[in-house]
């Protein structure tokens, strides 16, 4: 594979899933990127599924397997992610900016497992594995690098890597 293939997973425009978006299942090949683009009003939460990613703006950091990253745009930033030499697999949820006169932020958690701090009160995510603990919500199933997201509750049989939104779906203020 060369380049960046992106497939949207979920784009609710009427605000039904709350504060998200957009969530995407994307793939970029051996150096590939996402070109340098600007973000403002948004915050991205980005889980590496597999290979390594460059973030190349502020401090730059770079992001391997199992690690999130959390970038609050808030009144804008440019900036790019470029894959390493094996590439990335990388599932990405676009949130309405929890402040979105903010300056940006970025922040990197190391192979979390359980609960993710997002630092805002309408959007959770819980990354694990599969198993009987998994939390009720929105869960984006990742099986033999295949990707898939549904509304779910109780265990979830393995082997697969296992996210989970909660989110406030009240219908907000700028869907009316």
């Amino acid at each position: 594979m060369s380049g960046l293939d992106s497939r949207v997973l979920l784009a609710p425009e009427d605000g039904s899933l709350g504060p998200l978006l957009r969530l995407a299942d994307d793939r970029l090949g051996a150096a590939a990127g996402y070109g340098r683009h600007a973000h403002a009003d948004v915050d991205v939460v980005a889980v590496v599924l597999a290979g390594s990613l460059r973030h190349a703006w502020g401090r730059e950091a770079v992001l391997g397997a199992g690690d999130v990253a959390v970038l609050r745009a808030g009144r804008g930033l440019e900036h790019d992610e470029v894959a390493g030499t094996g590439g990335a697999h990388v599932v990405q949820a676009y949130l309405r900016a929890a402040d979105p006169g903010a300056l940006p932020a970025h922040d990197v958690l190391l192979r979390p497992t359980g609960w993710v701090d997002l630092g805002r009160p309408d959007a959770r995510l819980w990354v694990g594995d599969a198993g009987a603990d998994v939390p009720p919500g929105l869960r984006v199933l990742v099986r033999d690098g295949e990707v898939t997201v549904a509304p779910g509750d109780g265990p979830v049989e393995g082997p697969a890597a296992v996210l989970v939104w909660q989110l406030d779906a009240a219908r907000p203020a700028w869907a009316d």
